[in-house]
């Protein structure tokens, strides 16, 4: 018996940072196929842009075309996401947690959206095979939270 709220999207980017936009689109729609809750989708749309802008930002050493592989799996409410790019090693979430008791002009630049990020979903992993960074998450979409 096919479960009807099971669902499966793969999208390639560009290492382009107007294929966010293209990204946020294709979830949009996915999101409407599966009549999802709109206030996830923002969420999710979060999410994605956070860690697409960071790989395409940081993750490159060169300008030639790569290649960033996303695949969205949904089964029974569950989002499960794997993001898969060959640029250099980096694992977010390696990165100590922001300091958000102190004062603004203490605080150093960069590491809010990587904690955004892991607040956002209910579980993430990092991992580096064959040269390439592999991210994935998990998140509840039927969740309010």
């Amino acid at each position: 018996m096919a479960n009807s709220n099971a669902g499966q999207q793969c999208v390639i980017l560009e290492n382009r940072i107007d294929e966010i936009r293209r990204l946020s689109i294709i979830v949009e729609e996915f999101f409407g196929e599966h009549q999802l809750p709109s206030e996830m989708l923002f969420k999710m749309n979060l999410v994605f842009e956070e860690i697409i802008s960071n790989i395409i930002y940081y993750g490159y050493e060169d300008d030639t075309k790569h290649e960033i592989v996303i695949n969205m799996n949904l089964l029974n409410g569950i989002l499960a996401v794997e993001i898969k790019d060959d640029g250099k090693a980096f694992n977010p979430l390696a990165n100590p947690e922001p300091r958000l008791d102190a004062p603004l002009e203490e605080r150093p630049i960069g590491g809010m959206g990587i904690y955004l990020v892991k607040h956002l979903v209910d579980e993430i992993r990092y991992n580096r095979y064959n040269n390439f960074n592999i991210l994935s998450f998990r998140k509840n979409i039927r969740d309010k939270g």
